[in-house]
């Protein structure tokens, strides 16, 4: 159940942010929930590996270099789902940075249910 509510918050959090960055856009709620879906996935598996490989260059930046990771993971979901456009570099990663504040404010709210639940 946590699944369906993360998807959907960070669905509405991908049409909410086609608001607030220009550069960025949403053809239709359909298209959000497969761009959010993907993103979840990337995430989960491609994002990773290059926080790995680029573990010296974020050692030296104390990590911010992973705000880029999130940025160009942001960009290479709007290269291959249909709808999702984000035209360049920089609304990539403003958009990057309000998904993620937004995913960690959901998640921390999320796990605090659970642990009231148990």
């Amino acid at each position: 159940m946590h699944f369906i509510l993360r998807w959907l918050i960070n669905t509405v959090s991908l049409i909410l942010i086609t608001y607030l960055v220009p550069g960025i856009s949403v053809a239709s709620f359909y298209t959000a929930l497969i761009a959010a879906l993907f993103l979840g996935i990337v995430n989960a598996v491609i994002r990773p590996v290059l926080i790995i490989l680029t573990l010296p260059i974020n050692i030296l930046t104390l990590g911010l270099f992973t705000l880029i990771i999130n940025a160009l993971m942001f960009w290479f979901v709007s290269s291959f789902v249909k709808g999702f456009d984000i035209i360049g570099f920089w609304p990539a990663f403003w958009a990057a940075l309000i998904y993620w504040l937004i995913t960690l404010f959901t998640n921390s709210l999320i796990s605090e249910e659970d642990k009231q639940g148990e």
